[in-house]
């Protein structure tokens, strides 16, 4: 694949600007704001600024045995080939950390590529079991599906999949969710929940018209309903878009969450499933995670689940 093309920014606005996040809020306006920069920024020395992305892998026998394989999009070489060079019996640990979107940036992988990268991990055979690093507040709703397709599919082959977690709200929860053991890697900083949708957006248009800009939408006489709930959102009118378009997306991750956690999460703990996020203890106690342990607990339980498995 080599360093990104020139487009780069472009996919990042238009993720940005489609505006449909399970995210915790301080982030969704940090998003605001770099997008700002890139609007301002001029292209080339944007460009400058871009180097390669690169992620590195960890795997981990039950021996102990670490092989660090770093994935720079080398165009000559897959990740597929550089697993091979792990351990046999190994756990890759897979980075999902930041802002969670479906295509990459310049500084950081989409889940479209974690997605691809977990499934090259999952189908060689010196790889056991996956654990995925979670460090991320959540992201774009579209980020969500390759992520949990790829956990399902890495879940058909048989190899179990940990999440250890210090940071895991929102789109990263319902990630996290579809693993089979949740694992809080301390007990000071670790952080679940945030089970919610929001929308946020700029809106330029008065900006615009004091500087003499007129717009015009003009739709068909057969087109009443097109973008009616977002005119009515420009309008400060909100109720159209929370019923049609954010509500049925809460309670789709809402029943995701209540499916994946079936007999283990207190769906009666006020705000467990509205939005409220929970630190370690209260995470364990109301079943959103299984365990509180360290960095190395989730190796730990996916090496144990691993060789379980093979006795089955």
């Amino acid at each position: 694949m080599g360093k990104l093309s020139a487009n780069w920014p472009y996919f990042l606005l238009s993720q940005i600007a489609k505006g449909k996040f399970f995210l915790k809020p301080e982030l969704a306006v940090g998003l605001g704001h770099q997008a700002a920069r890139i609007l301002a920024a001029q292209s080339g020395d944007a460009q400058d600024e871009i180097a390669e992305r690169r992620i590195e892998i960890l795997c981990i026998d039950d021996r102990g045995k670490e092989k660090k394989l770093l994935y720079d999009e080398d165009p000559n070489e897959s990740m597929g080939s550089r697993y091979d060079e792990a351990p046999q019996g190994s756990v890759a640990i897979i980075p999902v950390k930041g802002t969670l979107l479906k295509y990459g940036t310049y500084c950081d992988y989409g889940t479209t590529e974690l997605a691809a990268i977990m499934l090259e991990a999952a189908m060689r055979k010196n790889i056991s079991s996956i654990v995925l690093d979670h460090d991320s507040g959540g992201g774009a709703v579209d980020a969500v599906p390759p992520m949990v397709e790829a956990i399902r599919r890495v879940k058909a082959l048989g190899k179990p999949i940990v999440s250890s977690i210090d940071l895991s709200c929102s789109a990263d929860y319902w990630l996290a969710s579809e693993s089979d053991y949740l694992v809080l890697d301390n007990d000071i900083s670790a952080e679940v929940g945030s089970i919610g949708v929001m929308m946020s957006f700029y809106d330029v248009q008065p900006m615009y018209e004091e500087m003499g800009i007129k717009f015009h939408s003009i739709y068909s006489n057969e087109s009443a309903d097109k973008n009616l709930a977002f005119q009515e959102a420009l309008k400060g009118n909100y109720d159209l878009i929370k019923t049609e378009s954010l509500d049925p997306l809460a309670r789709n991750f809402q029943e995701a969450i209540k499916k994946n956690r079936a007999g283990k999460l207190n769906e009666s703990v006020p705000g467990i499933l509205s939005g409220k996020t929970f630190y370690a203890q209260d995470a364990l106690k109301y079943g959103l995670v299984d365990r509180i342990g360290t960095s190395m607990t989730a190796v730990e339980i996916a090496l144990a689940m691993s060789h379980a498995r093979k006795f089955i």
